[in-house]
């Protein structure tokens, strides 16, 4: 049997997440106490294999029984069953959108008297844990809700048994990459951007990565970066890890980081491994 546990910031889209899992076959149940997951479990044990894929949703509505989730999850896997958490994020001023475009009150609108943002600093407090314990992490700050709806897919249809790697390119004039296990800064490279013929192209074209990896510097950091990563895949995998998020950093996030990204996703994918590529600067004008 399989379970996942959809948890993570009010407003950030859980609904949706359960409603797309519903759609490819799992059991949903939302605001469910985590002490009663075990039990629930136990009775899909009995179903005779009527239930095999769970999906609750367990998150801060839950007042003080939320806080027995890791214990809940610990119990489980103890069971010896398949239990996998899906963190959903967002930025404080999506979630303040959000609840203003619903006109519904956030879970901790009473004891923060009504400061939305209040409430939401509070609730990345207690969901602090929980956060840096999760297989899979999505961010949907600014995610379009079909974009969304196939992150979901993309990891609830893929082969469980293999870690998925995301591979991303981002601009840090446009802030830092969010909840990354490695981030490398390649804003050290010649920048195509002073380049008048080139700086209007990304690194998806090949006029672009073919300069920026033109340059020795470039092709001995890329071949490090891979030795390196190429070391750390198995140790994660080791300890159990479904996701690894690997990001590349430069000014615009468009040329040169773009063009690490689509490189190491090929090497990735060369060997096998289970990949998805996002840049999520390169649009931006």
């Amino acid at each position: 049997m399989q379970f996942v546990i959809v948890t993570g910031m009010s407003g950030s889209g859980k609904s949706t997440a359960v409603n797309v899992l519903e759609d490819i076959g799992y059991y949903c149940i939302d605001n469910m106490p985590p002490e009663l997951m075990v039990k629930f479990a136990e009775i899909c044990g009995q179903s005779g294999g009527k239930i095999d894929k769970v999906a609750f949703v367990v998150d801060i509505r839950g007042g003080d029984l939320f806080l027995k989730l890791q214990d809940a999850v610990n119990d489980m896997r103890a069971m010896g069953l398949n239990v996998k958490i899906l963190f959903l994020d967002c930025s404080d001023d999506t979630i303040v959108r959000r609840y203003k475009e619903t006109r519904r009150k956030h879970p901790l609108d009473e004891i923060s008297y009504g400061n939305i943002r209040k409430a939401i600093e509070t609730e990345r407090e207690l969901l602090l844990n929980v956060k840096g314990s999760a297989d899979y992490y999505i961010d949907t700050s600014g995610t379009p809700a079909a974009a969304f709806k196939e992150d979901i897919y993309s990891i609830f249809l893929e082969n469980d048994d293999f870690m998925r790697i995301d591979v991303r390119s981002f601009g840090f004039k446009y802030g830092s990459a969010n909840d990354v296990d490695l981030m490398f800064d390649v804003r050290c490279l010649p920048n195509p951007f002073y380049i008048p013929e080139l700086k209007n192209k990304t690194g998806l074209d090949r006029e672009v990565s073919g300069y920026v990896l033109s340059f020795p510097e470039a092709q001995e950091l890329l071949k490090k970066l891979e030795d390196l990563i190429d070391y750390l895949i198995p140790l994660y995998e080791k300890e159990g890890k479904s996701q690894l998020v690997i990001a590349f950093g430069c000014t615009g996030g468009k040329h040169r980081s773009v063009t690490f990204s689509e490189a190491m996703a090929e090497h990735l994918r060369q060997q096998g491994h289970n990949i998805r590529i996002i840049h999520r600067d390169i649009d931006i004008r």
